[in-house]
């Protein structure tokens, strides 16, 4: 690091670096890891502007194995059994049986196009047999795929983080102990403490919370206490160790009965998304592009290895047998980025072969990272392609929950499904449905918040919930639930006759949504409007229409619903400023019969009169 950088002002830039590359890697719809990795290279080997060794001297890797126990345990959170009903089969091969098929082709490679030794060639094997949720959740998340894919890559980046892990302590005790009948209590211990540890972690953290022992605003540091003292606890134990024992914790957690970790969930995410974004720019920084040279003319077809021989291996053998299709399986097969895992247990490893001079070990650090640059990159690329061409994903998630069941909500409903949009009302009254029905639409019966609606609504390519029944309460339950899922500007509320005149009832500060449509309008008003002979038409604006000029022709009786972008995009319009539409888009409007002029009174929040009686 440049000596008149401080130490404050360097540890400001990395998070301000990765901020920005996570942010920037939203807007163009890439794995962030890929900016990621380019800014450590730039400011590390490059700009000598980060020298981590330096800055944290014998804490980095301390830090490094905390940080990736946090998110192991963040990933390990999200894996319901429930969710996978009929792919088990093929995730447990591919944590076992896959992962034994990745470490043989892996390790030949390494050998025949790498020239390294035996030892140091089983040690590649096993670290680079492992995905990762840090590069996987983002990329699935650009991709969109099909329930099925997304499941089994899910659910594998995850558990075979820890499995791969533990493989590569065995291959390194090989490597480096001459007396190898210690391996089997080597792995005993391995396994027996991080699954009991973690098992008791799991236990005592879901008793504590489930009885209420923990008040509300301490209930995330009390789970980040429990989870690093049994990572701490386990790796005490068993080198290793610890990343078995936070996903065992994990999932006993997430599949515990009665216990709602949704707010340990949330920070957990938004903790994960800041510690990924100082490792992945740490560690490239620590990175010494000239150690690339020694890996040789072989580099090619070791890569070619990986993408093309042992990941189509691993998956079209795991998957026998299953029902997940011929397509489905190259999908997954494509699929298999490499993350913050690998790069950790390799440059953790390599400080060990480096200090007792092993022959080889230089080859490590340059072969894994080759990999988990190359299979961001590639795949990054062309997974999403793919995945279209093959009918795997969506151009565009077209998919509409409505709810409610009203004569609004069915209209409404009708004239997005007659536009091209998936849609599905949803409501808790069997005979309120019976319009729905009756409609043609798709229904769900039931609370869209309930567990019923979390095991058999799909929401699978949804893009926008529209909550428009006439039970505020309802609606804004169902928008707080499903925030998080489509984020802010995908949940819509329609204000219904009670939030008129009552203030004091009003939603503040992160309970809020937009109002979906016009402030004249409000459930029973766009009912009645409905009932009046109103009807929703779509017009296509163009350079010389414009959206003023749509509402001047129809003298005020034009009230815009939804604009639509020539990507499909649904974008509702909202009481609090209107869609940005352009030339080429379209308009839905509710066309009216007839409408008195609007009174409102000067910064008051009642609408006095608006639609025909």
């Amino acid at each position: 690091m440049i000596a008149d950088i401080p130490i404050p002002l360097a540890l400001t830039g990395i998070v301000v670096l990765g901020v920005l590359a996570q942010w920037i890697a939203w807007r163009v719809r890439l794995p962030a890891i890929v900016l990621l990795l380019g800014v450590g290279i730039l400011i590390g080997p490059v700009l000598h502007l980060l020298d981590p060794d330096e800055m944290f001297g014998e804490l980095l890797f301390p830090l490094t194995s905390l940080s990736v126990a946090i998110i192991l345990f963040e990933g390990s959170l999200t894996l319901r059994f429930r969710e996978i009903h009929g792919l088990r089969g093929p995730i447990l091969n591919l944590v076992t049986l896959g992962a034994a098929i990745n470490i043989f082709v892996l390790t030949a490679a390494a050998l025949y196009f790498l020239h390294a030794p035996i030892g140091i060639a089983l040690l590649i094997g096993t670290i680079a047999c492992v995905t990762g949720p840090t590069v996987v959740a983002p990329m699935l998340r650009a991709i969109r795929p099909i329930p099925a894919v997304d499941k089994v890559l899910r659910w594998e980046s995850i558990i075979i983080d820890p499995i791969g892990a533990i493989l590569a302590v065995i291959a390194l005790e090989l490597l480096m102990k001459e007396d190898h009948a210690e391996i089997g209590w080597v792995l005993a211990k391995l396994a027996l403490s991080g699954v009991l540890i973690g098992m008791a972690g799991a236990l005592l953290l879901g008793h504590l919370l489930k009885r209420h022992l923990v008040p509300w605003y301490l209930r995330n540091v009390v789970t980040l206490a429990v989870l690093f003292s049994v990572f701490t606890a386990s790796n005490t134990i068993a080198h290793e160790a610890g990343l078995l024992a936070v996903t065992v914790m994990g999932v006993m957690l997430a599949n515990t009965r009665g216990l709602d970790m949704e707010d340990v969930l949330s920070f957990k995410e938004s903790l994960t998304i800041l510690l990924v974004s100082l490792l992945f720019i740490i560690l490239a920084a620590r990175l010494d592009l000239g150690s690339f040279q020694t890996l040789g003319w072989g580099f090619p077809l070791f890569l070619i290895a990986v993408f093309l021989v042992a990941r189509p291996m691993a998956v079209f053998a795991s998957a026998t047998g299953s029902r997940l299709t011929m397509r489905e399986r190259g999908l997954i097969a494509w699929i298999g980025p490499r993350g913050i895992v690998a790069a950790a247990v390799s440059s953790l490893f390599a400080l060990r072969l480096e200090a007792e001079n092993v022959d080889g070990g230089e080859l490590l650090v340059p072969a894994i990272f080759s990999i988990i640059i190359s299979s961001v990159l590639v795949q990054s690329f062309t997974a999403r392609r793919l995945a279209l061409r093959w009918k795997l994903a969506e151009e565009q998630p077209l998919g509409v929950i409505i709810v409610g069941s009203g004569l609004a909500a069915v209209t409404i409903g009708q004239s997005l499904k007659k536009a091209g949009y998936d849609v599905t009302l949803a409501d808790s009254n069997w005979d309120a449905l019976k319009r729905a029905r009756m409609a043609g639409l798709k229904t769900y019966f039931g609370s869209v918040v309930s567990d019923h609606a979390e095991h058999h609504l799909d929401t699978s390519g949804v893009a926008r919930l529209l909550a428009m029944s006439n039970r505020p309460g309802q609606n804004t339950l169902a928008c707080l639930h499903y925030r998080s899922e489509l984020g802010t500007d995908g949940v819509y509320a329609l204000r219904t006759s009670e939030d008129h005149d009552k203030a004091k009832l009003t939603l503040t500060g992160s309970l809020k949504m937009p109002w979906l449509f016009d402030d004249r309008l409000d459930d029973v008003r766009l009912e009645d409007a409905i009932e009046s002979g109103a009807v929703i038409k779509t017009s296509k604006l163009k350079d010389n229409y414009t959206l003023d000029d749509l509402k001047q022709r129809n003298e005020g009786l034009a009230i815009p619903l939804f604009a639509i972008d020539p990507k499909r995009r649904l974008i509702p319009f909202t009481s609090n400023d209107e869609s940005p539409v352009k030339s080429g888009w379209e308009i839905m409007t509710l066309q009216l019969k007839s409408m008195h002029p609007p009174s409102i009174e000067a910064g008051a929040e009642t609408v006095e009169s608006d639609l025909p009686e």
